[in-house]
């Protein structure tokens, strides 16, 4: 099996914490598995919503309600 290589990315540290409190609450058992999974979902999402006829503003518009509904804005 390949090694997998990773990268750091940097976040406000107020989203951090309200992250973490978030994460206290479910199954993710650090900050990065949560981001790591938000990130392969929002990427998931946006592969299958380019087969269909959604533009550029709708796509952000929903990412933003996600985000919103998650706590994030």
């Amino acid at each position: 099996m390949e090694e997998q290589k990773f990268t750091t990315v940097s976040i406000p540290k107020p989203l951090a914490d309200k992250a973490k409190k978030f994460i206290g609450e479910t199954g993710f058992t650090s900050l990065s598995s949560f981001v790591e999974y938000l990130l392969r979902e929002i990427v998931s999402e946006s592969s299958e919503e380019n087969k269909g006829k959604k533009g550029k503003d709708e796509k952000v518009l929903d990412l933003e309600d996600k985000l919103r509904r998650l706590g994030y804005m």
